[in-house]
């Protein structure tokens, strides 16, 4: 071994030192092709265009944003201090109601989504027609946003908290199941092998070879998941589908900023609190790190 193979850094310098020569005996490693320098160029050029375009059509404005500044600013301070006016205790309850919702959504996606995943797994069912077909239905399932499952299941059951959490379960389902089902097709194929040379059969490779090993992965999706939807719970019920987001959309209308303001803290709080728990939680189920 020479001293420039053994030292990484003596090998750059004479890489460098060699420089000339090395474009001589390997032109191609040094000179894009006309192509890559074409698509280099155009690239970048295409996407501003749809960004220009985009703008355009959009009527994008600095000048009204700038504008706007001022009443922004007039809002902002209208919002302090936070005030809930005696109204506290209601809106207590009605973020409980958000959680509620975030939690019983997430829960019946995960519960709905953990048996169909396996269809949707190619190391579990070889069928092609089988897995296809299931994860082309988790993602049309997945495709259509919160917001308008909220909308559709308020015109099925009617407003109120129930129609939040089916939407959140519709919505979540389909990504549940994309989730699974790849972490089911990533998990180590050796303890299912283990199993099935123990006299096992299919199902008892999948009950002791592949759900042990994709537990961890799955609880920890499953509480990063109730932590966004405790967000997304507020937003469908500024559409009537339960929780805090009412309040906020009668507070708005009627710019009563202060309780706005106590509110929308109220929710960060509560987001920061979940996030927190939830991450120590993901961490001590995947081993990283003790409870404590």
């Amino acid at each position: 071994m020479t001293d420039a193979t053994a030292n990484p850094r003596g090998l750059g310098d004479a890489a460098r030192a060699d420089l000339d020569g090395l474009k001589q005996r390997h032109p191609g490693g040094f000179r894009a092709s006309p192509k890559n320098r074409a698509l280099a160029i155009l690239i970048p050029l295409a996407m501003l265009a749809v960004a220009i375009v985009a703008m355009v059509m959009l009527d994008f404005s600095l000048v009204r944003i700038l504008n706007g500044l001022s009443r922004l600013g007039r809002f902002a301070v209208l919002m302090i201090p936070p005030d809930p006016e005696g109204r506290a205790w209601a809106f207590t309850i009605a973020l409980g109601e958000t959680l509620g919702i975030a939690f019983l959504g997430t829960l019946t996606a995960a519960i709905l989504a953990f048996p169909v995943a396996f269809l949707a797994a190619r190391n579990v069912i070889p069928n092609i027609f089988v897995h296809f077909g299931t994860r082309r239905t988790f993602d049309v399932i997945r495709s259509v946003d919160t917001l308008i499952w909220a909308l559709m299941w308020i015109n099925v059951v009617g407003l109120g908290p129930f129609a939040g959490v089916l939407a959140i379960a519709c919505s979540d389902f389909g990504s549940f199941g994309k989730l699974f089902s790849e972490a089911i097709e990533a998990t180590d194929g050796k303890a299912s092998e283990g199993v099935s040379a123990a006299g096992g059969s299919k199902l008892h490779q999948v009950r002791f070879g592949l759900v042990p090993g994709v537990l961890p992965v799955i609880a920890s999706q499953v509480l990063y998941y109730f932590e966004s939807n405790t967000r997304s719970a507020t937003i469908i019920g500024i559409v009537g589908a339960g929780g805090v987001g009412i309040y906020l959309t009668e507070l708005i209308r009627v710019l009563e900023l202060k309780q706005v303001a106590f509110l929308i803290l109220m929710i960060l709080v509560t987001v920061a609190i979940i996030d927190f728990i939830s991450t120590r939680l993901r961490m001590a189920i995947i081993g990283k790190q003790k409870i404590s």
